[in-house]
């Protein structure tokens, strides 16, 4: 065989008997069925999302501040001019350097220490917690630092009358690790007990081993009666860390001057009364260190300016000297010019020497640790944002460290941190400074070299006219740098004068009733309810997959390929005996059916006299197929016999209300003759050979010479024999009884048959060891609103039949009838 055609033959034959794992029809049918789950979990999840969204989800608010930072107000060294120029390089740099100190801990840390932010403030109803500022309170706690504190650790505080209030603790026993605000780390106590619970008024203090605080009035009064105020103490770390989490700085677009802050929290008063304190308080302290900056440069220009008019006095005494000792007032003939470029050259270094002499001071300030006294880094001509931002967190950074210093030795832990911190700015911040030093020193190299250059050619001078133009430029530079000073004097002294906030506040954070920017509640709604609404899908995708029984038709003859000789409803009879006894329903006329197309499964004489019925387990309906075929065949003026040949679990017998003593097992074993086991009936042409009590040898029996010829005996006597024989599945004697067997049928049963067992029957029947084999679709409902197109079981001709005639449609049916009648009508 060629290798692709035996491929194909190869796939061809794995599909045999396999079924889709997913029934997509079957598994939306499945849904429409179970429509009354999806409409409970909808309703389901709209209470929850109800509930929580009142009960229980916690509302974020959002206030926003913009401010702007002025170009035209007096800056830090220089009156009018532009903190670009101050904080150096372009762009900027001055909106990121206080970015980054709103977000500083150094800057929110001395917030939360005083305005003491890390006391929370809530209330709590029935079932919702609920985040209140401050100033919501009738009464602020005010906590003595210098005691130890229980943190994370609620205290309830229920109004009592006459501005008293009892504090009521937790059950569970205080922790031992105590808290200090003023060293910001724990201690471990002894153990001690759970408070009482105790009354208290205003001013008074409360006392324990884990808490010490006393309640203060708010001056403002609350226009909400709280029935409890629930206050909870944090560290310090925690309280710093969850507001700078909390705020967010962006840039105006089109101005980038102007920033605009947001907070965000659970309280709306309290991020507007936050934004507003922490701008105010930024102002405050960037005003302080305006002037104490302004201040130290005054004061440096001032001891500076001295110095230099010491030296310029004496360098004109010089000059003077030799204008009256050797008579020069002035040189003939000299070159202007070039003693025009030696005196800018030497005023340009006359600049960069009182910039290194800056730079000096400044860095001694860095080194001595005396940040109170570092002057403008802008008469060192510093123009650098890193370099503020630097200088900035190494002061609050020596602050800190003096006053862990009271507290701990040299060597312990938090030194040992703080002092890391501590080289690292300074190496942050002398970083910068080398920097400028290297280029003020390749400057003055560079100066140095244009007026040796220069120089050169007054070599042909005189020697005294030599002395009077060195000792002219002497005085010329000294008075130069002597300028220079007085003019930065000049400007510090006015920015002294004016000095006031570059911070200019454009819109303050205000409650304008702004809605709740978090959690999304329609999105949370529906999140909730989709989630419960996919849960049935989900269980019943779940279930589709898992369904190993046969429940679509369709699937069944494209997976086994078998021919379908009818449908069988569902019976609803009392007994097997549907033909005999409801000769007008639908099920007996799809028995007729089958009888109709038995003639299409023959051997070569082209009749059908010996009919095998099987299926794969019991339960299946086998044995009532094997009645009603018979019985339509003997109805039919067929001489016609139903042998009971599973000889494991005889039924017929007590259908046909037949005495089951004697039975074809009896005749195999020999005990009787074959007159004694045949049975007639009510149906003059069909007879019933029960199967006889239960042999220990079915098998045997059933495989025996005895009865192939017991089989033999019955066509000379019959029509049709209907042979009622044991499930294959379960027993190979099915397949043993084929070889005797006209015409063979599977019977299958609706939403019960396991689709794995028709893989074998499948397989013989593909390889030619069974042959001229029809399936019969047993049990069939057509509640589900779907058919085949066959005509053999229900959907088709309501009301025709007897037993139809208060038989409702299902649902869709009826609905999808109207549709189609409406259309029409239209």
């Amino acid at each position: 065989m060629i290798p692709e055609k035996e491929n194909k033959a190869k796939a061809k034959s794995e599909s045999l008997g396999a079924f889709a794992l997913f029934d997509i029809e079957h598994f939306l049918h499945r849904v429409l069925r179970n429509w009354y789950w999806f409409v409970l979990m909808a309703l389901l999840g709209y209470t929850i999302s109800l509930i929580y969204s009142k009960y229980y989800a916690q509302r974020i608010y959002a206030s926003n501040l913009s401010l702007s930072i002025s170009n035209n107000t007096a800056s830090y060294f220089t009156p009018n001019q532009s903190i670009n120029f101050i904080w150096g390089q372009t762009g900027n740099q001055d909106g990121v350097y206080l970015k980054k100190m709103l977000l500083s801990r150094s800057h929110n840390e001395y917030l939360v220490q005083q305005l003491d932010l890390f006391i929370n403030y809530s209330t709590k109803g029935l079932i919702k917690r609920t985040y209140l500022d401050k100033y919501d309170s009738p009464v602020f706690l005010e906590v003595d630092k210098s005691h130890l504190q229980q943190v994370d650790y609620p205290i309830t505080l229920i109004p009592r009358g006459k501005s008293r209030y009892e504090v009521v603790l937790p059950e569970e026993a205080p922790s031992s690790t105590l808290y200090s605000y003023k060293t910001e780390n724990f201690q471990r106590v002894p153990a001690f007990p759970r408070p009482a619970n105790r009354i208290i008024g205003i001013n008074e203090w409360y006392v324990s081993p884990g808490l010490k605080f006393k309640l203060v009035l708010n001056p403002q009064e609350t226009p909400i009666k709280l029935d409890n105020i629930i206050l909870t103490l944090s560290t310090v770390n925690n309280t710093v860390n969850n507001i700078v989490s909390t705020i967010s700085v962006e840039f105006d677009k089109e101005i980038n001057s102007i920033m605009l802050i947001s907070k965000r929290g659970y309280n709306l008063n309290g991020t507007v009364n936050f934004l507003n304190t922490s701008v105010n308080e930024l102002q405050k302290k960037r005003l302080i260190d305006q002037n104490t900056v302004d201040k130290n440069t005054q004061d440096y220009l001032f001891q500076n300016l001295a110095e230099i008019r010491k030296k310029l006095d004496s360098s004109a005494a010089v000059l003077n000297q030799l204008k009256v000792s050797e008579g020069l007032y002035d040189i003939e003939d000299r070159d202007e010019k070039t003693i025009k470029n030696i005196k800018d050259l030497q005023l340009k270094k006359a600049d960069l020497l009182t910039k290194l002499n800056s730079l000096n001071s400044i860095r001694t300030s860095l080194s001595s640790q005396n940040l109170d006294r570092m002057i403008s880094p802008s008469a060192a001509g510093v123009e650098d944002g890193v370099f503020s931002a630097s200088v900035s967190e190494l002061k609050a950074l020596y602050q800190k460290r003096r006053e862990l210093a009271l507290i701990y030795t040299p060597n312990s832990e938090p030194m040992r941190e703080i002092n890391r911190l501590i080289n690292e700015a300074r190496g942050s911040s002398t970083g910068s400074l080398r920097n400028y030093y290297n280029v003020y020193a390749v400057e003055i190299a560079k100066i140095d070299r244009e007026i040796a250059a220069e120089s050169a050619g007054m070599a042909s001078y005189p020697e005294k006219e030599r002395r009077y133009l060195d000792a002219e430029r002497g005085y010329n530079m000294i008075e130069s740098t002597y300028n220079i000073l007085l003019t930065k004097q000049n400007e510090t002294q006015m920015r002294v004068a004016t000095n006031k906030s570059d911070i200019t506040v454009i819109d303050p954070a205000k409650n304008l009733g702004q809605g709740p920017i978090a959690p999304n509640v329609q999105r949370t709604q529906y999140t909730i309810i989709g989630g419960l609404v996919l849960l049935p899908l989900l269980f019943l995708g779940i279930a589709e997959v898992l369904d190993s029984r046969v429940r679509n038709l369709k699937d069944l003859l494209v997976a086994t390929r078998i021919p379908l000789l009818g449908v069988i409803g569902k019976n609803s009879h009392e007994n097997n005996l549907t033909v005999l006894e409801q000769p007008r329903s639908s099920i007996s006329e799809a028995f007729r059916g089958v009888r109709a197309n038995l003639r299409f499964l023959h051997k070569e004489d082209k009749q059908s006299k010996v009919i095998l019925l099987t299926s794969s387990v019991g339960g299946e309906g086998k044995t009532y197929i094997s009645i009603n075929i018979a019985s339509v065949l003997g109805l039919s003026g067929k001489k016609t016999i139903l042998l009971g040949m599973d000889l494991r679990k005889p039924k017929i017998f007590g259908d046909f209300k037949i005495d089951n003593k004697y039975g074809i097992s009896n005749y195999l074993t020999g005990e009787v003759e074959i007159e004694r086991i045949i049975n007639t009936t009510k149906i003059p042409n069909l007879h019933v050979a029960t199967s006889g009590p239960i042999p220990p040898n079915p098998s045997e029996l059933l495989m025996s010479e005895r009865n192939r010829e017991f089989i033999e005996e019955l066509k000379n006597h019959y029509d049709f024999i209907v042979i009622d024989s044991p499930p294959v599945g379960l027993v190979a004697d099915p397949f043993e009884l084929m070889n005797y067997a006209d015409a063979s049928i599977y019977v299958v049963r609706h939403e019960y048959t396991e689709k794995y067992m028709l893989k074998m029957i499948t397989e013989k029947y593909h390889s030619q060891e069974v042959k001229n084999l029809g399936l019969i679709y047993n049990a069939f409902e057509a509640k589900q609103g779907y058919g085949y197109g066959y005509g053999y079981g229900y959907g088709y001709g309501y009301g025709y039949f007897d037993e139809d005639k208060n038989y409702q449609q299902p649902l869709l049916i009826r609905i999808r009838d109207r549709i189609r009648t409406f259309f029409k009508q239209k």
